[in-house]
């Protein structure tokens, strides 16, 4: 069994994955645009009713993905694309390796975001803290002690 986080940028997920790759060195691993669905070309560009009302109004927008960011995979979408995407009651932790890391991931991650926690000096790690990134993605960085 396997977990792995999907995140829904409901209309930015193009703009988020480039972000990531920048900021924290994420591989897309794969990324197909609804275009690109195999049931569209099948019904000649119209989706079934059932799909259509899953699709966003721009066809190009991304239907899937998969990035990845040091040992973890997290899979990303558009979605339908209809505003602003909200991500409550969940973080993604990132575990750098080093201060120094932690100190230039944190700051990218708050270029355009929102910091919750400054980067601090905890009794469980040399550097933990806390920021929401430019898309609203919660992110706690720690250090390893």
């Amino acid at each position: 069994m396997e977990v792995q986080p999907y995140l829904f940028f409901d209309g930015r997920c193009e703009e988020a994955i480039e972000f990531y790759r920048k900021t924290l060195k994420a591989e897309v691993v794969m990324m197909m645009r609804f275009k690109d669905n195999p049931d569209l070309k099948a019904n000649q560009g119209k989706p079934q009713q059932e799909a259509a009302a899953c699709m966003p109004a721009d066809l190009n927008k991304i239907m899937h993905s998969a990035l990845r960011i040091g040992e973890t995979m997290i899979l990303a979408s558009d979605g339908r694309g209809e505003g602003k995407p909200e991500f409550k009651g969940i973080s993604l932790a990132l575990t750098a390796a080093s201060e120094s890391e932690a100190d230039q991931v944190f700051a990218a991650l708050s270029d355009g975001g929102q910091v919750q926690l400054p980067l601090t000096k905890t009794f469980f790690s040399p550097r933990f803290g806390i920021v929401a990134d430019r898309f609203g993605v919660n992110w706690m960085v720690v250090t390893k002690s």
